[in-house]
C-alpha cells in the first residue's frame, strides 16, 4: 500500500501511457513512497500522511516511469485496497496477484491471480518480451520476492514525515540485501528519491 497504487489509479482514470518500447530482459522494479522513519502505510493502511501533500508537477517521475513498465505484481491486500480506491482495469494493463486466499468470484480484466512459485514466475516473466514490471507491494510480496532474490531495483521516494508506527516498506525477516545506488534526486518539497540496483549474491 504506497504512493504507487495512489498513481496508478490517478493513471488508470487519465488513460494509459506506452511510448517506451520492448527491454531485452525485463527488470521487476519496486516503486514506493515511504515515510522518513521507515513505512509505506500506517497500520490501519491509511495513507494521510501522503495523500494531503501537494501532487507536484511530474509527480515524482512517476508518468515517466510508467511508460517502462507494462505490467503490475500486487499482494491481495494492496489488489483489495485498489479496487476498494476506484482503480479502473484493462486487458492491455496487467495486474498479477499474489495471494493465499481464492480470486473473488468476479476478476476484473487484466488481472490474474498467481499460483506458481516466485523463483518460477520471475524468470518466466524475465524471458518474455515486453517491459519491464512495476512490484507494487505492500511489505509481504516485496519481502518475499526480494528474499527469492527476485527484485531487480528500489526506485524510494522517501516522504519528509515521521509518521511514528506503521507498515515497512519490507516485511522484517532475517536478511542481508547490499544494494548499488543508481541515483538520488531531490525536489523542492523536501523529497528525496532513491534508486537502487540490488546486488545479485556471488555463485
Amino acid at each position: 500500500m504506497c504512493y504507487g497504487l495512489i498513481a496508478s489509479v490517478i493513471l488508470c482514470r487519465f488513460g494509459g501511457l506506452c511510448e517506451y518500447g520492448a527491454v531485452s530482459r525485463r527488470k521487476i522494479i519496486v516503486n514506493v513512497a515511504m515515510s522518513a522513519d521507515g513505512y509505506i502505510a500506517r497500520t490501519d493502511g491509511n495513507l494521510d500522511w501522503l495523500t494531503r501533500r501537494p501532487a507536484p508537477k511530474g509527480y515524482y517521475g512517476l508518468p515517466k516511469f510508467s511508460r517502462t513498465i507494462d505490467a503490475k505484481i500486487l499482494g491481495r491486500k494492496t489488489f483489495d485496497l485498489s479496487v476498494k480506491m476506484g482503480a479502473s482495469f484493462s486487458a492491455d494493463d496487467v495486474h498479477y496477484v499474489f495471494s493465499r486466499r481464492s480470486p473473488p468470484k468476479s476478476v476484473p480484466v487484466g488481472v490474474q491471480f498467481v499460483a506458481e512459485s516466485i523463483s518460477a514466475f520471475a524468470e518466466r516473466l524475465r524471458k518474455q518480451t515486453g517491459k519491464n514490471i512495476w512490484m507494487m507491494g505492500g511489505s509481504e510480496i516485496i519481502g518475499s520476492f526480494l528474499d527469492e532474490v527476485a527484485i531487480d531495483e528500489f526506485i524510494i521516494t522517501v516522504v519528509p514525515t515521521f509518521v511514528g508506527d506503521g507498515i515497512p516498506l519490507i516485511a522484517p525477516r532475517h536478511r542481508e540485501v547490499p544494494l548499488r545506488l543508481l541515483s538520488l534526486q531531490q525536489f523542492p518539497d523536501g523529497v528525496a528519491q532513491l534508486h537502487y540496483e540490488v546486488q545479485r549474491p556471488a555463485v
